[in-house]
């Protein structure tokens, strides 16, 4: 096992105007399950090639455990990479397609017999070893897959969105899975998606990429609870933070035809002589009130998901759909009101984010 660094590490592309990875500082522990989240072509695959030695790094330095692994070749870094397509080869059985990369680097029959058992048995393979990919489940190919890393016992894990081509179902199971069998190992991984879900629930920290730009990096808690700024906000969260831009007014934010409550210091720190503040609040953190006890809004879509619902509402005075102006709220599913209805929404003061509409940056 060993730490991987980053040190301001960018990939610009050929006849590109701009670096996929621009410039990335980011340290992974001995046995730290890291997950790179992002939206599409936000850098989070380059960075992970680049560590695998797949991409090359224009400037900057990469550096597993003591070494510099910059321009090493990939075989020489002693990593193992989990594919999104699995990669497997369709002649092989099970068995043979975990121990390959074994038998080319000329280790011996009986321990490449014993590292496949005890991997099977990890990932209870133990009777498919005979079959081969096609007679297998999509989940059963990504346990292969990932048999296939762990017989290689390599110091760190690299997973590039593993559980993109498994169904919703399977995809909650073999999360789990991973999570279970990274952290029973303790090898250090790099775990890739797009799916901030998946990010949520197991990593040990999380890194927000967007435009090739580290945005925050720190526990799932953390970001969700304290976002460094307005992307990380609405991109962390399922439904996404409510985030609105209002005109700063005494007493806090004026949004459609209320006032949400900011207290003064922030309120004067986020306006920045603008007059205009950007305020965040998740669905959970609003309650319904009775008519003229909070903010007025008008319920456009009601979503029940059985133990929760969700309103997605409109402000009064505002126009639907104007500005990303809409707000969701997560409510008790045994009181619903209708779409067109107009209910009042209870903001917690204590759990408003203030974000200078300018810089985009959080201020506290």
């Amino acid at each position: 096992m060993a730490t991987v660094t980053f040190e301001q590490a960018t990939r610009i592309y050929p006849r590109s105007d701009r670096p996929a990875v621009d410039a990335l500082d980011l340290r992974i522990e001995d046995g730290e399950l890291l997950v790179v989240v992002g939206p599409s072509g936000c850098g989070k695959s380059t960075s992970l090639r680049m560590l695998a030695g797949l991409e090359e790094v224009d400037t900057g330095a990469i550096r597993i455990g003591d070494r510099d692994v910059t321009d090493a070749p990939p075989k020489d870094r002693d990593i193992a990479m989990v594919f999104q397509s699995y990669a497997l080869y369709p002649h092989m059985t099970v068995e043979q397609n975990m121990g390959f990369a074994l038998r080319l680097a000329g280790v011996g029959k009986a321990e490449i017999a014993q590292r496949v058992a005890e991997a099977a048995r990890i990932l209870d393979l133990e009777d498919y070893l005979q079959r081969r990919p096609k007679a297998l489940s999509g989940g059963q190919r990504q346990r292969v897959a990932m048999g296939r890393a762990i017989v290689r016992q390599p110091q760190v894990f690299l997973m590039d969105e593993p559980l993109s081509n498994l169904d919703a179902k399977l995809r909650v199971q073999t999360r789990t899975q991973i999570a279970a069998l990274v952290r029973r190992l303790g090898t250090t991984t790099v775990y890739v998606t797009h799916d901030q879900v998946e990010a949520m629930t197991m990593g040990d920290r999380v890194a927000v990429l967007k435009d090739g730009l580290l945005q925050q990096c720190d526990t799932p808690a953390t970001i969700y609870e304290r976002p460094a700024n307005v992307f990380v906000a609405g991109f962390i969260g399922s439904p996404a933070m409510n985030i609105v831009t209002g005109e700063a007014v005494d007493g806090g934010v004026r949004v459609g035809t209320s006032v949400l409550p900011v207290d003064r210091d922030r309120l004067s720190r986020a306006s920045a002589g603008t007059g205009r503040v950007t305020v965040g609040f998740r669905p959970e953190c609003l309650d319904l009130g009775g008519p003229g006890d909070g903010v007025p809004v008008v319920v456009d879509v009601v979503e029940q998901l059985g133990s929760d619902a969700y309103l997605y509402t409109t402000p009064e005075g505002v126009q639907a759909g104007v500005g990303g102006s809409g707000v969701v709220v997560r409510i008790d599913p045994r009181q619903v009101p209708v779409p067109g209805q107009t209910v009042w929404l209870r903001t917690r003061e204590d759990s408003l984010h203030v974000f200078d509409p300018v810089t985009q940056a959080r201020v506290d």
